[in-house]
C-alpha cells in the first residue's frame, strides 16, 4: 500500500506542476496572439493611409480618360456625319 501512495503522490505533483505550464503556456500564447492582432491592425491602417490616395487619383485618371474617348466618340461621329452630305 505503501508504494501505491507514494506513487500516487508523485502523480498528484506531476500533475500540478505540468497543469501550472499548461497556464503559463496558454497566457503566453494569448499574449503573443494579442500583440500579433494589434501589429496586424497597424500594419493594415498604415498601408490603407498610404495608398488612398493614389487610388483616389487613379480613379480621377480614369474618369478622365473615359470622359475624354467618350468626347472624342461623339467627336468623331459628329465628323464623320456632316462628311457624309446630305442625300
Amino acid at each position: 500500500m505503501n508504494t501505491i501512495e507514494r506513487r500516487l503522490k508523485t502523480l498528484q505533483r506531476q500533475l500540478k506542476k505540468l497543469a501550472s505550464q499548461a497556464k503559463k503556456a496558454r497566457g503566453a500564447t494569448a499574449k503573443r496572439a494579442r500583440r500579433l492582432e494589434r501589429q496586424t491592425r497597424v500594419k493594415v491602417e498604415r498601408a490603407l493611409k498610404r495608398t488612398e490616395p493614389q487610388v483616389r487619383e487613379a480613379v480621377a485618371t480614369a474618369q478622365a480618360l473615359g470622359r475624354g474617348l467618350r468626347a472624342g466618340v461623339r467627336a468623331g461621329a459628329a465628323a464623320y456625319r456632316r462628311s457624309r452630305g446630305r442625300r
